[in-house]
């Protein structure tokens, strides 16, 4: 979806990559417009993985490691790395393999422009990250999925951060921060010529999250295949109570820290103002 999206403009109106849409908009090269809806989010403490066998015990032991990911500009790195900076290790004291997971080669989703000192090689011609973490050929790996071998239980793979849920609200405690992965996004073209299109959609999604919400509280029955829904629910609730939040404002503070970062990553020759990434029709909310 994000690759037709990016690529060949595929839709009128589209979930986007947070991170693709902040390339877009840097270049001036925008096709789509965002509105605050914000269809996925995701703590990315369990997004980063290593070798067990390599004496990788916290952050700044990854100084100099070789580090496989699919793509440097998915928002999940960009937030995993932003993990990393805060404890002190910036992306450019990394070495940086880029791959398919589990099928040889893979491009980014749309060209970069990095500075010199990001180092990302090619995995070598058909090499995959997974058999190369498996094999110790790197030292670890970060994405927003888990690399099979971790999944099959190698025993010389794990996370980073042990317990990424303890891992995680700490860090939201300190931060305020529920990282935010995808937006909603109109074609540019098409905004323009229905202005009310934005804020529309943006209310129509509220109100569809806010169904789904209420659905997912009722838990007589469940609405998903997983068990102790209620005690996820309540510990979820104890972040905040509103945690999945939509609306410009009320994330200012998760998008500044976000467009931060992707400048510092090299991935935005300038630094984006929040002000930019929304259609001005959903900076504000109104009612009938």
């Amino acid at each position: 979806m994000f690759f037709r999206a990016f690529r060949h403009q595929a839709y009128d109106i589209s979930e986007l990559s947070l991170s693709s849409y902040c390339v877009s908009l840097a270049k001036d090269d925008a096709p789509y417009v965002a509105v605050p809806v914000f269809l996925s989010r995701a703590f990315r403490h369990s997004s980063i993985y290593i070798r067990t066998d390599r004496g990788i015990a916290a952050p700044e032991d990854l100084r100099g490691r070789k580090i496989g990911i699919a793509e440097y500009q998915l928002t999940a790195n960009v937030w995993a790395r932003a993990l990393l900076t805060d404890a002190g290790v910036p992306p450019d004291e990394i070495s940086w393999v880029r791959g398919g997971m589990d099928t040889p080669g893979r491009p980014e989703k749309m060209k970069l422009d990095l500075p010199p000192e990001i180092r990302i090689e090619a995995a070598p011609e058909g090499a995959t990250l997974n058999g190369m973490l498996a094999a110790g050929a790197i030292d670890g790996f970060m994405g927003p999925r888990w690399p099979r071998c971790f999944h099959e239980g190698h025993p010389h793979v794990g996370r980073l951060f042990a317990d990424t849920m303890a891992a995680a609200e700490a860090y939201h405690a300190r931060t305020g921060i529920f990282p935010i992965m995808h937006v909603l996004g109109v074609r540019r073209s098409l905004a323009e010529r229905h202005p009310w299109l934005p804020g529309a959609l943006f209310k129509a999604f509220s109100e569809a999250k806010r169904m789904a919400v209420a659905a997912l509280s009722d838990t007589s029955a469940t609405k998903v295949t997983m068990p102790f829904v209620e005690d996820t629910l309540a510990r979820a609730a104890r972040l905040s109570d509103d945690l999945w939040s939509y609306g410009a404002r009320a994330n200012e503070h998760v998008l500044t820290h976000f467009l931060d970062q992707h400048h510092r990553q090299g991935l935005s020759p300038r630094k984006l103002a929040f002000e930019e990434l929304f259609h001005p029709s959903t900076m504000e909310s109104y009612s009938l």
